[in-house]
C-alpha cells in the first residue's frame, strides 16, 4: 500500500520518524508566501461564524468575548473569484477590552500549488485596525514540519457595516529541507 504524500513529503508515523532521523543533515530554508484572506461574516455562505459570546459582548465596543470559527479562502489576488491556494481554518476571538484585538489561532491549509497538502499554524494577537499586524508562525505540517516565522497582515478591504474583510498576508517561513 502506497503511503499518502503531501506534495513530495511522505506522511505517517514511520515517514515522520525517518524525516526526523535526517534532520541533523537538513538545511534551513526561507520561503516567502503572499496571499489574500477572505473573511466573510454575512450572506448565504459566510466563512466566519460566531460560535460563542459572553453576556457583556453586546455592550462592548470591541465585541470582547466574541469567538468565531473560520474556514476562509486564501487566494492569489484580492478578488473573490481569484485562484484559491488554500483555506484559513481555526478560531479567532475578541480578546481586548480597549481596542479591536483578536486572538488568532488558525492553520493555513494549502490545497493548491507546490505546497498542496501542507499547513502552517498561526497563534497570535491581531489588532485589526493597525495598518500592519504581526503574528507568529508556530509550526506546520508536510513541507512545513517544524516551521517558524512571521505572518504580517494588512487590511485590503473592510466593509464597516457588514464586517466582511479581505486581508493581505505576507508570510516569511523558516523550515527544514532535506
Amino acid at each position: 500500500m502506497a503511503m499518502p504524500i503531501a506534495q513530495g513529503v511522505e506522511l505517517g508515523p514511520k515517514a515522520v520518524e525517518k524525516w526526523f532521523q535526517k534532520l541533523p543533515h537538513a538545511k534551513q530554508k526561507v520561503i516567502k508566501l503572499h496571499f489574500y484572506f477572505h473573511d466573510i461574516v454575512t450572506g448565504k455562505n459566510p466563512t466566519a461564524i460566531t460560535i460563542a459570546q459572553s453576556n457583556m459582548t453586546a455592550k462592548s465596543s470591541t465585541f470582547f468575548g466574541s469567538v468565531a470559527m473560520i474556514d476562509d479562502p486564501l487566494t492569489v489576488g484580492p478578488e473573490p473569484n481569484s485562484t484559491i491556494v488554500g483555506r484559513a481554518q481555526g478560531i479567532y476571538g475578541s480578546a481586548d477590552q480597549n481596542e479591536a484585538g483578536l486572538l488568532m489561532t488558525m492553520n493555513f491549509v494549502f490545497t493548491n500549488g507546490k505546497y498542496n497538502g501542507s499547513t502552517l499554524s498561526v497563534l497570535g494577537r491581531n489588532p485589526v485596525f493597525h495598518q500592519y499586524r504581526e503574528m507568529p508562525i508556530v509550526g506546520g505540517s508536510g513541507i512545513f514540519r517544524l516551521a517558524q516565522g512571521i505572518a504580517t497582515a494588512k487590511t485590503y478591504w473592510f466593509n464597516t457595516s457588514s464586517g466582511d474583510a479581505i486581508v493581505e498576508y505576507n508570510v516569511m517561513v523558516l523550515h527544514y529541507s532535506h
